[in-house]
């Protein structure tokens, strides 16, 4: 692992996990509403949404570290119309700002349903914009030609739906595990009671937001979740057997001059062979088994089907980090 570039490895995977995420929420809520009602859908969405800002946060964090004065932050708004640097850390507060505005709205029913979903589509811009910033800082540098080829987008995105669609599968079976709590055994599922109106209006507000989104899950929500839990399979598996068929083509490509050659040899050794296997097993072997239980998984022992998914976010996180890690390593510039 390359520690010395462990706060980019962090936040660029984070975030690229934080931007997949939310898109992939995107996507499930419209797909979702086309045949269930608004309701239905905004509780299996919802809660998810709250879980992205801490990561983001998170992943911004960690990327202050690898600044040797984090005050010189503040320089990027000069070179925004010249650098991808400073378009990157731009476009990540927009994100991050934005997202924080929706979760708000969301929270509070502000404004009409046009607006919130307005918002989220200008969050989701922001975010692609973040990614393709990001990939631009690497792909940019001529004189890098393990960065200097398209494969390094492509590896960006690739992560962001790969790991946005393991993390939102993973986040439903675990708010499906937090609303259990609320339901006592042997007997029907208890609607959540109105709290009382101590401690002002805000905070009676947010105190009946939360028994709102904490109410069980019913079994129609349950059906839907392991409808999009399978799908949610399917799109991670793709991601990562792309990115597997994607490696061979671009060592082939390294090779063609001696710097390449020099930074193609880094795909090679123990590390990637790790790396490859962990890839393959959650976004092939683990995404199938997950796939295949969702379909029989009943609300009252979803036991099976969480430790799959939980899994395999775990290793696909784990890889991609790795994946990361060499990407770093193969920094070797022509020339001086």
């Amino acid at each position: 692992m390359n520690v010395h570039e462990l706060p980019m490895i962090i936040f660029t995977v984070i975030a690229q996990m934080c931007v997949g995420s939310f898109i992939v929420l995107g996507v499930v809520q419209l797909v979702a509403s086309v045949r269930h009602d608004a309701r239905t859908v905004d509780r299996l969405t919802e809660p998810i949404v709250y879980a992205i800002g801490p990561a983001m946060v998170f992943g911004l964090g960690a990327s202050m570290l690898h600044m040797n004065d984090i005050t010189n932050t503040l320089n990027v708004f000069r070179n925004v119309s010249s650098s991808w640097l400073s378009r990157e850390i731009v476009f990540g507060m927009a994100f991050a700002g934005l997202g924080f505005g929706f979760a708000l709205v969301q929270w509070f029913k502000i404004g009409t349903f046009r607006l919130r979903q307005l918002l989220a589509a200008a969050t989701a811009v922001a975010g692609i914009a973040l990614i393709w910033a990001m990939s631009q800082i690497y792909y940019s540098l001529v004189t890098v030609p393990a960065w200097n080829t398209p494969v390094v987008p492509f590896h960006f995105f690739a992560t962001a739906i790969m790991l946005g669609a393991l993390a939102v599968g993973t986040a439903l079976v675990v708010t499906t595990w937090v609303r259990r709590r609320h339901v006592t055994p042997g007997r029907a599922a208890r609607p959540a009671q109105e709290p009382p109106s101590s401690g002002g209006g805000v905070m009676t507000a947010v105190r009946t937001r939360v028994a709102e989104i904490n109410e069980p899950t019913t079994l129609s929500e349950w059906a839907l979740s392991t409808r999009t839990i399978q799908w949610l399979a399917v799109a991670s598996a793709v991601a990562g057997v792309a990115v597997l068929v994607s490696y061979p083509l671009h060592i082939a490509d390294l090779a063609a001059d001696p710097v390449g050659a020099a930074s193609a040899e880094v795909f090679s050794g123990a590390f990637f062979t790790a790396r490859l296997l962990l890839l393959g097993l959650s976004t092939v072997l683990l995404a199938l088994f997950v796939f295949r239980t969702a379909t029989s998984t009943v609300l009252e022992r979803p036991q099976v089907l969480t430790a799959l998914i939980t899994a395999a976010f775990v290793v696909a996180l784990v890889a991609e980090l790795m994946g990361r890690s060499l990407h770093y390593d193969s920094m070797l510039r022509i020339g001086i």
